[in-house]
């Protein structure tokens, strides 16, 4: 048996991995997918959300479980869990970045969005009058995240999306060889997607390579438009050595 760890991208909260989680657990796992702070239904103010934070959260997450667990990050997950292995390798059997941002030492979400240029997000995200959150704009959901998700699933994605502190994006992240490069990565790329297109995420793998790339036909939202065959895969990741 194996314990996942689900955490969520920006925007979400641990309800997207509703159609996931009982699939693994009906393989007899541990499935664990909290809300961030600020996201979900957690109300922590956004306005004073850090990185840190979150890494601390799932932190605690990790020290009351009995094995290493497999950490899963969607998108801007990348970021939290490369912090997080970065903190406590031995707590993790394996990091799976899912359609994820994959940095290298120093860098940032933002850093890596920006010089990618690419992203969908870039026209579509809207920031608060301060600037300390984003939103999107209403119309450019269910193309730039669910593409392949049915009309059902985009309706309770936009009753359920909320805004994203800006903090944590703008944060870079402090990875070390001998810390963060000795856990075992893996990366599941998703072919259409218009939030992380696939050919930036293949230029994230060749600047930081993982040890195995698997590839989902589908969106940025793979829990909602594939959950069988991303929660296949998952269980094909935990138990393999790669």
């Amino acid at each position: 048996m194996s314990t996942f760890i689900l955490v969520h991208g920006a925007w979400h909260g641990g309800w997207c991995w509703h159609k996931i989680v009982p699939l693994l657990e009906r393989a007899g796992h541990r499935v664990l997918a909290p809300d961030l702070a600020g996201l979900g239904v957690d109300r922590t103010p956004v306005q004073g959300v850090v990185l840190e934070q979150w890494v601390e959260d799932i932190g605690a997450l990790l020290a009351q479980q009995v094995e290493p667990v497999v950490l899963i990050g969607h998108s801007r997950g990348g970021i939290v869990i490369s912090q997080i292995a970065e903190r406590w390798p031995e707590r993790i059997q394996k990091l799976v970045f899912l359609c994820a941002f994959l940095p290298r030492n120093g860098e940032s979400l933002l850093q890596l969005l920006t010089e990618d240029g690419t992203s969908g997000t870039l026209s579509t995200r809207v920031p608060s009058a301060d600037g300390t959150y984003l939103t999107i704009k209403p119309d450019a959901l269910a193309n730039l995240f669910y593409n392949c998700c049915s009309p059902q699933d985009v309706a309770l994605a936009r009753a359920l999306l909320v805004a994203e502190p800006s903090a944590p994006l703008g944060t870079p992240v402090a990875l070390s060889a001998d810390r963060y490069g000795q856990v075992p990565r893996v990366y599941i790329e998703c072919l259409q997607d218009h939030a992380i297109p696939v050919a930036f995420q293949r230029k994230m793998q060749a600047a930081s390579p993982c040890q195995a790339v698997w590839t989902l036909d589908t969106d940025h939202s793979p829990f909602l438009s594939q959950p069988q065959e991303l929660a296949a895969l998952l269980l094909n990741i935990a138990g393999s050595d790669a």
